[in-house]
């Protein structure tokens, strides 16, 4: 993971809509079914709702239910299911229907149990385990693919089984394999005389993954059912996976346009409109998609948000970079606009400076920054993900965070989650959203390591566990550990591995290179050809040597992992039981191991604590810089740094560490008041009025003394008009507040 789990795209989760179904491929669906399926498999609406309505008086429970079901009778569908089950608790195909109506309704851990009951009553039923497998597959979890594996072991004619197959590993970019799983599907489809809509909708979206036009297959579709607007709603999901918001608008309206009453089409427009900050447009088709259905959490959600929309303000301010200006667009919660806007604006300004240089780009459009300061806002605005943990996403020029107070301060770093994010808007736009995912992400860790707030390659210790355990993925097939991650960590040590391969580019061929390989992606070539065009070398023979330079890297502490874990621990002890004299040296062998670790449980932390018990300050010292140098970011760690290179004399230095905590830490209060005070008395005026301006925003109880700073600063900026109104606003809050009382009159005096 970087030094905070960041995302830049959004895996979208596309749900059926609650008023249709996919093709049902369990040989013990009734006959009776089949005439009414076949009309609306065609787009004969009308045939099909009259078929479905006649068998609702069926005498077969089962029968009854699917009726309802296709003719959008959710509660009556779901209501003879439970009847049905509950007088037969061995019964598997209305169990397994029934967890299929909850995973249409959204209700994804309801759909896993029932699919689970079904199995517990018959442990072979495939088609229940491929029921849980798409729960898993949706949700993007590792175990789908055995479950998978293990129905088609069973049963090779397994339609469905294949269709899962080809759909993930198109989402995985294993674009051969899909073609191979798909043509087995269509031959069984041929032969079963089944529909083959699903097989044509993914046969075109393996085209598009191509780089191909998917209009042949487009064509098969509609001439088979003029009113499938799935077809374009699939396409849609390939392109949000690659994150190409744009095309997938596209995709998406026509989808609407085809079947007005694909809801869940709908749902995902106005998920994707606001992907890309079309606000208004989005509320319509969110509006849209619950009127049909109302299940759907992601959409109530979405429009909850969008409720409290007036409670953000916007800013747009022009940047300059050299003879360039770019609009920087700022939705900021307005109760901490004032605070948050120059110090983010000043990163964003930074970043478009340092990557328009590194990565030879200008930026064509202006970019957003969404700050949400409640993690659940900011969950729903990314609605849709795998669960991980976020702190921020990438949809192009429109970056959306955390806030620094959606987080507990020290929980992570809002300015190298900025920046991490930065670093993607500019790879996705360098290829017209080509970039792999594990190069896209790699990149925005490597440029947190290189040029972010936070220099350092910090390496957490899952990924070199993972190192250890040689679960490090091929070059050709990172991007699937961070898609359907196969143990617990896999997401975040893909992280780690991207961002090491990118420094390992760096190292053994040049940076240059590292620009040279992102532009290789131009929407046909594949990693594995990517890499042997940039670098002359074949994929295996890179993975080979990756192997050997992280390894090199890490050698001291893969050598050695039982010993660092073993020091670690001897000096996390010795701390807890305050012998400081026998802390040190584990802790200085277990830095000396292991200088990436800058986590919560550094050994960095133990070390400069234990030396400063010691009454070994200017040690102690030492040890914070080093972990400060490696990565580190504690807030109370470099709070304490500051204050102790002030007491050594090195005041400047000791400046630097407090300015680089607006970038952990901006909401405090008390640190804005020292910042001012600290870059007044350094001459540097325009940066100590920053602080007081956000020491005022902040509404401090008493704000005379933020009045005070804001007017000493101004005065040296040569603003006395405006030094005069702030001495008065601080009289006005405490009248006799004396350094305000003595300032204002010095100034009367000299204007006399």
């Amino acid at each position: 993971m970087t030094r905070q789990l960041t995302v830049a795209l959004v895996l979208s989760l596309v749900a059926a809509a609650a008023s249709a179904q996919s093709i049902d491929y369990d040989p013990r669906r009734a006959v009776e079914l089949r005439p009414c399926d076949d009309h609306r498999y065609r787009g004969r609406s009308d045939q099909a709702r009259t078929c479905y309505s006649k068998l609702l008086e069926s005498e077969t429970p089962i029968v009854q239910a699917e009726a309802a079901w296709a003719l959008g009778d959710i509660k009556r569908a779901n209501e003879i299911f439970r009847i049905t089950v509950q007088n037969n608790e061995r019964a598997v195909q209305p169990r397994v229907r029934w967890a299929r109506l909850f995973l249409q309704t959204h209700q994804y851990s309801d759909a896993a149990e029932l699919f689970g009951e079904a199995l517990r009553v018959f442990p072979n039923d495939v088609h229940a385990k491929l029921g849980l497998a798409g729960v898993y597959a949706e949700r993007f979890e590792g175990q789908a693919r055995p479950l998978v594996d293990e129905a088609l072991k069973t049963d090779g004619d397994l339609i469905e089984a294949h269709l899962l197959t080809a759909s993930m590993d198109l989402e995985e970019g294993k674009l051969d394999d899909a073609e191979k799983a798909l043509d087995r599907a269509m031959r069984l489809v041929s032969k079963e005389k089944l529909p083959p809509l699903e097989v044509y909708a993914l046969r075109a979206s393996l085209e598009m993954s191509r780089g191909n036009t998917p209009d042949q297959w487009v064509k098969r579709i509609l001439d088979y059912n003029p009113r499938y607007g799935a077809v374009y709603e699939q396409l849609a999901h390939f392109e949000i996976m690659r994150r190409r918001y744009k095309e997938a608008t596209a995709l998406l309206r026509r989808a609407v346009e085809v079947q007005p009453d694909l809801w869940s089409a709908h749902a995902e427009l106005g998920s994707n409109l606001l992907r890309l900050g079309i606000v208004d447009q989005a509320r319509t088709h969110l509006q849209a998609a619950y009127s049909g259905d109302p299940y759907s959490p992601t959409t109530v959600n979405s429009l909850r948000l969008l409720d409290r929309i007036d409670e953000f303000s916007v800013s747009v301010d022009p940047v300059t970079i050299v003879n360039d200006t770019f609009d920087v667009q700022l939705r900021l919660h307005k109760k901490e606009a004032d605070v948050l806007r120059p110090y983010v604006l000043n990163l964003t300004r930074r970043s478009i400076e340092s990557f328009s240089q590194r990565y030879g780009f200008k930026l064509r459009e202006p970019v957003t920054v969404e700050m949400y300061p409640d993690h659940d806002d900011f969950a729903v605005r990314v609605a849709a993900l795998p669960g991980i943990g976020l702190l921020g996403v990438t949809f192009g020029y429109v970056v959306a965070m955390d806030s620094p107070s959606g987080r507990a301060p020290g929980d992570f770093h809002w300015g190298s989650t900025l920046w991490h994010e930065m670093a993607h808007v500019f790879t996705l736009e360098v290829t017209d959203h080509h970039v792999p995912r594990w190069l896209s992400e790699g990149i925005s860790v490597f440029e947190e390591w290189r040029t972010g707030p936070t220099p350092g390659v910090a390496v957490p210790p899952e990924a070199i566990a993972a190192l250890d355990k040689k679960q490090f993925l091929p070059i050709a097939e990172l991007d699937s550990g961070f898609i359907r991650p196969s143990y617990p960590n896999q997401v975040q040590v893909s992280y780690m591995q991207s961002g090491l391969v990118c420094l390992f580019i760096e190292q053994r061929w040049g940076f240059e290179q590292l620009g040279v390989l992102l532009r290789q992606f131009d929407g046909k070539r594949s990693t594995a050809a990517a890499i042997e065009a940039t670098f002359k070398i074949a994929p295996d023979a890179f993975d080979k040597d990756f192997d050997t330079f992280v390894r090199t890297r890490f050698a001291n502490v893969l050598a050695n992992m039982n010993e660092w874990q073993q020091q670690q621990q001897a000096a996390r002890q010795a701390i807890q039981k305050e012998r400081w004299a026998d802390a040190v040296e584990p802790a200085r062998r277990a830095v000396a191991l292991y200088p990436e670790n800058v986590g919560g449980d550094s050994a960095h932390l133990m070390l400069a604590r234990a030396l400063d018990k010691l009454n070994r300050r200017s040690d102690a010292i030492v040890a914070l810089e080093a972990y400060r140098r490696a990565g580190g970011w504690d807030p109370g760690a470099l709070k304490e740094l500051g204050r102790w290179l002030d007491e050594a004399g090195r005041t400047d230095e000791a400046t630097d560490v407090f300015v680089s905590l607006n970038y952990a830490d901006p909401l405090n209060t008390e640190l804005h008041s020292q910042l001012g005070e600290r870059l007044l008395s350094a001459g540097r005026a325009e940066d100590a009025l920053r602080e007081f301006q956000a020491l005022l925003a902040l509404n401090v109880l008493d704000q005379a003394p933020a009045h005070y700073g804001v007017a000493r600063a101004l005065r040296e900026l040569g603003d006395k008009a405006g030094s005069r109104r702030h001495l008065l606003d601080a009289l006005a809050t405490a009248p006799h507040y004396k350094p305000a009382q003595a300032l204002l009159l010095k100034m009367i005096e000299e204007r006399t």
